[in-house]
């Protein structure tokens, strides 16, 4: 059997393989609400093969969202739509996880093709928070959070994950990458506070461990839980490789099963030297330190590239994303590009080529 068509086990769920679909926003959803978009944009990749799908950075309070059509996991309406997303992608065979998130002061955006970038109060948009009163780049600066509303959004991401269960979703990521809330307390570019929440790296990381604690409390001990993480801001003073490996360490103490390594995010205008597969030697090194799971993102594209990465050790699960935008059935379709005949959905049995 290929190495990334090997089951993997989190916990109580086995994983049929591990090509992975990789949480990607789409913008589409009204008040937190998903709908038909978002049932057909994740089902295609059930009928594909993947063996788990991530819903996008879903918000765990209105504040939360990236833009104001951003989905949500803050209210019932919500858990039902996503309810409807969830038992289709189970109806073929397939896992599917929910990546909880708080923009932080990276929100209150309109979709990437509208024509200005900030909602305003009138398009549903609102005064962002962070750990300090730090703008990104030419985002409006956000509010500096208080201790008190930091104990409120470990609550808020714990009924998320409460929630989610709900809605059928088999596990559950939190989002600290990418320069979303819990990326901005771990980067000392973006968290600048004198208090529990700042300074030492164990003092920045502790809000992302308080959220830890509170879903896994919330989801028990069967389910498996994710954490997605910027490994590196690509700015010298920011968030590094070695940092992170250390946070991981602490994740998986805390009871976190894998790691989902990216980078990034953070600064804008960092020089990031993006090519084929430039993140997996962070997902390598987080892995090799942490002695955690991995799963590696970033220009992943080739069935022959994603073996090898699994095959190697590199990481233990590769996650695709403008890949299975482009192929949704990629995984069917790497399955035979490695001679590996596995299960197709009967609708789809005539296009078999092995």
């Amino acid at each position: 059997m290929s190495a990334l068509f090997r089951p993997l086990t989190l916990r109580s769920l086995e994983v049929p393989n591990r090509c992975w679909v990789s949480p990607m926003c789409q913008y589409s959803a009204s008040e937190g609400v998903v709908g038909e978009w978002h049932r057909m944009h994740l089902g295609v990749f059930a009928t594909g093969g993947a063996g788990l799908i991530v819903a996008e950075a879903t918000g765990v309070v209105p504040e939360g969202r990236i833009s104001v059509q951003c989905p949500g996991l803050w209210n019932d309406e919500q858990v039902s739509a996503w309810s409807r997303v969830t038992s289709f992608v189970h109806g073929q065979g397939s896992l599917i996880g929910v990546q909880l998130s708080h923009a932080g002061r990276k929100g209150s955006t309109m979709a990437p093709w509208a024509d200005h970038l900030i909602a305003s109060a009138s398009e549903g948009g609102w005064t962002t928070v962070g750990p300090s009163a730090l703008a990104f780049g030419d985002y409006p600066p956000p509010r500096a959070l208080s201790t008190g509303e930091i104990d409120a959004l470990v609550q808020a991401f714990a009924d998320a994950a409460r929630r989610a269960l709900v809605a059928g979703f088999d596990l559950v990521e939190l989002h600290a990458a990418h320069g979303y809330l819990l990326h901005q307390f771990l980067s000392p570019l973006s968290n600048q506070r004198e208090d529990e929440y700042g300074g030492s790296l164990e003092n920045r990381a502790r809000f992302l461990l308080r959220c830890v604690d509170a879903v896994r409390v919330a989801v028990g001990g069967e389910v498996p839980l994710l954490v997605r993480v910027s490994a590196t801001d690509w700015t010298d003073g920011g968030l590094d490789l070695a940092q992170t490996q250390q946070v991981a360490r602490w994740l998986a103490a805390h009871g976190v099963d894998l790691i989902d390594v990216s980078t990034g995010g953070n600064v804008p205008g960092a020089a990031i030297p993006v090519g084929p597969g430039y993140q997996v030697p962070f997902a390598q090194g987080v892995r090799e330190a942490a002695g955690v799971l991995t799963s590696a993102v970033g220009m992943i594209t080739e069935p022959e590239q994603a073996e090898a990465i699994i095959a190697e050790g590199r990481a233990d699960a590769v996650m695709l994303a403008r890949a299975f935008l482009r192929s949704p059935r990629w995984a069917l379709n790497a399955a035979e590009a490695l001679g590996e005949r596995v299960s197709w959905p009967s609708q789809l049995e005539r296009a078999r080529t092995l």
